[in-house]
């Protein structure tokens, strides 16, 4: 016979309230052949896959303030389409392929957000980036909708 402790028992419940009236949605990734959604919301959070810094042909700029600027547009653009602006923006990670070049992209980067309202952000060197971007950068925003 199983037993049930009142945590497990609020546990379980709240799981199932969780399942039952959490609304989720996928936005599948514009370009067919990507493996995952260009975003999920759960509520009225929007979760963004990371976006690298290639433009509408594909292509990557070969410095990192160039590609600083193209991985925001990306991320304003996703928003776009999804009803959204940098200002619904709360949370960003960032991977840099060389953290000496993080000072750069954060010249940039504060450009796109207004100053009182700058998201709450992690950032890590990291190695063997898709498509051999300079960074990528996901973020998370609210759906007040």
């Amino acid at each position: 016979m199983l037993k049930m402790t009142k945590v497990g028992i609020l546990s379980l419940l709240s799981c199932t309230l969780f399942n039952s009236f959490a609304e989720v949605k996928y936005y599948p990734a514009e370009k067919q052949n990507m493996p995952f959604s260009q975003a999920t919301q759960v509520d009225n959070i929007v979760y963004l896959s990371g976006q690298i810094a290639s433009d509408e042909n594909g292509n990557l700029a070969d410095n990192i303030t160039d590609q600083s600027h193209q991985v925001m547009k990306n991320i304003a653009a996703t928003l776009d389409g999804l009803g959204l602006t940098m200002d619904d923006v709360f949370k960003c990670t960032v991977m840099i392929e060389d953290i000496e070049k993080w000072a750069d992209f954060n010249k940039v980067y504060i450009t796109y957000f207004n100053p009182k309202k700058l998201p709450s952000r992690s950032a890590f060197g990291a190695d063997g980036l898709a498509m051999g971007s300079m960074l990528e950068l996901e973020c998370w925003a609210y759906a007040n909708n």
